[in-house]
Order: structure tokens, then C-alpha cells, then sequence
């Protein structure tokens, strides 16, 4: 069984990014509406503690490590652009924070990736336990927009995820934190990147190719934590011309490996990661899993090795989905799927 392994692209956003000046001004004080709630800043953050890799990247991504005093919740290794400023900054922890540890920071602001960390039932503490003690907290767009967290594992979206949402995070960190500039930079190049991934895949005209994410799973016995048709993935799927063969609007829902094998997708994309919650969350035991698992592999996607591995952080609403369309669309080529 043959597999597909891109490297995630570095984002080649941050050549001069960090030099380079405001052209206009935050004016403040900034009002702005956040994930249901009413943020005043009266000036930019001194510092900020992250919740959420994908918080963490945008701000490192718009030049502002040196605003950033503690992370958390890592999936992934950061992006190879970022090594060497985040070994100088604290990982207060590989998962789920304690409120105590993240207020211990003094933080002027907690900027957070998942709604759960901060809900109404926060994992981490509630948005208002912050505020109480006068620390605001920033939740980045794409988890909320068009997305009701309360229902299922991960929550349900009722759109399909749009880059837009996290290039609206971009921009309203940008402003935040007065690098207005810095932040429409950083969009104009993902979006660069985005159509050129897209037309690479629309020059092969695909006919019916369908696919399957497959993130983790609790246990290798069980049903798998397969990519919903709202997520990140569906919007590659859909941008790339690729049906996703899961229908749930769920972000993660457990699908059985006989109703996969039954759909029979032309592709399968597994997720690589640090993080080792569950023992799926080992890309080289899906891997042994889909050679030998009787149902799984009889699957034609493994027969014919049309196997992607992408880097897991990609799969969620994050800068890096960009990087996962870019890693599909060059998976596409290599399967040789055009008509």
C-alpha cells in the first residue's frame, strides 16, 4: 500500500512581516462583537496567553510572538517558520490548560481557538470567570460562525465553514493589537494560495472523486472520527470539486467503517499528529489499521494506495486549511484522477 505524504507548506507569510509598519492606525477605543459577546479595547494588549494552536499561529503569523506569554493545546509541531521563537515562549500545557495557570500570566487578553475551552460549561473556565477578573477573552470566528457548539462531540454547523471566517479572525487580531496592515497581508497571501490550489485541481476536470477524513478514533476497534460535510475538510472538498462521502453536519461524527467501505471513497485522507489523546491519533497505527482491518481493506482507495496523509491542523477551521487544500490538490495530481 502506497502512500501519499505531503509536507505541510511553511505559510511564507512572514518574510517582512514583523518589520513592516501600520499603514493606518487602530483607532481606539476598538468595539467589536465576538462569539456572542461585546469587547471594548481601549488600547492594544500588552500580552496575551493562547488556548488553541490555531490562536497561537495567527498571532505568530502576524508578527506578534513577542505578545505572547504562555500556549496551549497543541496538535501539531508549530509551523517550521515559528520553531525558533516559540521554544522562547511557555507551553503551559499540550492539552487543556487550568484556569489558575492561564490567570497566574496576568494575560491582557486570552486569545482562544475552540468555544468549549471558554463556553457556558468551559473546559478551561467561562468567558464571564475571565471577565470577572477584568481579562478579556478573544475566540477566533471560525469556531462560532454558523455553528452551534452544543450539539454533538465537536459541534454542528448549519453553513459550510468559509475561509472568510478566518480571515475575519486575521483582521479583527490585526486591529486589535494595531498591525492593520500586518493582518491584510497575511490574508491576501493565504488567499493567493488558496485560488492557485484551486485551479491546479480544476485543470484536471475530476469526475465523481470522492473522499473521506478520517481524524482519530477513541480506540482502533471502534468507529472512526470522520470529517462532516460543513468542516474545514467539506470546504476543500467542495472547493476542489471532491464529494464527501459523509453527510452528517457534525464537524466530527463517528461513522462506521462497514458504511465507509459501502461508499467506497476514490480517496482517503488520515490526519498526522503530535497530540496522543486516543490511540488513533497515531498516523502510522490508521495506517496499519487500513492494511489489515478486513473491511477497510477491501476499500479501493487502499488497494490502489490513493492514501493522503495530512497534517492534522489542517483539518480544522485554521490558517493551515490552506496548506490542506494545497496538499490535496497535489495528491489529486499524483493519483492521476483527471478524466
Amino acid at each position: 500500500m502506497t502512500v501519499f505524504r505531503l509536507a505541510l507548506a511553511a505559510t511564507g507569510l512572514v518574510a517582512g512581516l514583523a518589520l513592516s509598519s501600520a499603514a493606518n492606525a487602530t483607532t481606539y477605543p476598538l468595539t467589536l462583537e465576538n462569539c456572542g459577546e461585546t469587547l471594548t479595547f481601549e488600547s492594544a494588549p500588552a500580552s496575551t496567553v493562547t488556548v488553541g494552536q490555531a490562536a497561537t499561529e495567527v498571532l505568530y503569523s502576524l508578527g506578534l510572538a513577542d505578545k505572547v506569554t504562555g500556549t496551549s493545546v497543541w496538535f501539531n509541531e508549530v509551523l517550521p517558520e515559528f520553531k525558533e521563537v516559540n521554544v522562547g515562549i511557555e507551553r503551559m500545557a499540550d492539552n487543556d490548560p487550568s484556569f489558575e495557570s492561564v490567570v497566574a500570566k496576568r494575560p491582557s487578553l486570552v486569545t482562544v481557538q475552540f468555544v468549549w475551552h471558554v463556553g457556558p460549561e468551559g473546559i478551561v473556565a467561562t468567558r464571564q470567570q475571565f471577565h470577572d477578573l477584568s481579562i478579556p477573552t478573544y475566540v477566533l470566528p471560525a469556531d462560532c460562525i454558523a455553528k452551534d457548539n452544543t450539539v454533538g462531540v465537536d459541534g454542528t454547523r448549519s453553513e459550510l465553514f468559509s475561509m472568510d471566517s478566518i480571515y475575519r479572525g486575521i483582521g479583527e487580531l490585526a486591529a486589535i493589537f494595531d498591525v492593520e496592515e500586518r493582518g491584510r497581508t497575511l490574508v491576501d497571501a493565504l488567499k493567493a494560495r488558496e485560488a492557485a490550489a484551486v485551479d491546479r485541481a480544476k485543470a484536471l476536470d475530476l469526475d465523481d472523486v470522492s473522499a473521506v477524513f478520517w481524524f482519530s478514533s477513541a480506540d482502533m476497534d471502534i468507529d472512526p472520527y470522520v470529517a462532516g460535510r460543513k468542516g474545514s475538510p467539506g470546504y476543500m472538498m467542495d472547493k476542489l470539486g471532491i464529494r464527501n462521502i459523509v453527510e452528517s453536519d457534525e464537524e466530527w461524527p463517528v461513522v462506521g467503517w462497514e458504511t465507509i467501505a459501502r461508499a467506497n471513497p476514490t480517496v482517503i485522507v488520515i490526519a498526522e499528529m503530535d497530540r496522543r489523546r486516543f490511540p488513533a491519533d497515531d498516523v502510522e497505527k490508521k495506517l496499519e489499521f487500513l492494511r489489515t482491518d478486513p473491511v477497510a481493506s477491501q476499500m479501493e482507495a487502499v488497494k490502489n494506495g490513493r492514501i493522503v496523509v495530512m497534517d492534522a491542523h489542517a483539518m480544522d477551521a485554521t490558517i493551515r486549511a490552506v496548506a490542506g487544500i494545497e496538499v490535496l490538490a497535489g495528491a489529486l495530481e499524483d493519483f492521476g484522477l483527471s478524466k
